[in-house]
């Protein structure tokens, strides 16, 4: 039995009405049961032996390129070059000898030709010793 009190008034509340969120699915990819994803994770030393392992073919390569790369190129043809030679002297030195073959070069520039054609270690000469002379200074013995 429902009770009312003088100077009450009754009141109604408005219901709320609950509604649910959606809720994000999870996409399920597919993949064969037993296999485990890794993340490759190289340690310093790791690194350094991929680096090493690139880098030795490099090497190799650069240095065979090196080795063969500048050679000249041989010719079935061989061309005998005719060189004048002059026999050194008691007393002479290559100074000499270069301002007597070519009298009015420098005899600085004489000097390394001779020395690079007779692959000499230095300037210095001995008495006996036969030395070739550059084709383009042979004529002014």
């Amino acid at each position: 039995m429902p009770t009312h009190f003088a100077g009450a008034t009754s009141r109604t509340v408005p219901s709320r009405t609950v509604t649910s969120r959606p809720v994000p699915s999870r996409t399920v990819t597919s993949r064969p049961v037993g296999v485990a994803t890794t993340h490759l994770r190289l340690t310093r030393r790791g690194r350094a032996v991929i680096t090493t392992l690139a880098a030795v073919p490099l090497v190799i390569g650069a240095f065979l390129f090196a080795m063969n790369g500048g050679g000249a190129v041989a010719t079935g043809s061989s061309e005998h070059t005719q060189f004048s030679y002059v026999t050194v002297h008691s007393g002479q030195s290559l100074w000499s000898i270069a301002e007597k073959i070519a009298p009015s070069a420098d005899p600085r520039d004489v000097i390394a030709d001779i020395v690079s054609l007779n692959q000499l270690q230095s300037a210095v000469v001995t008495p006996g010793q036969r030395i070739a002379i550059p084709s383009q200074y042979g004529g002014g013995r």
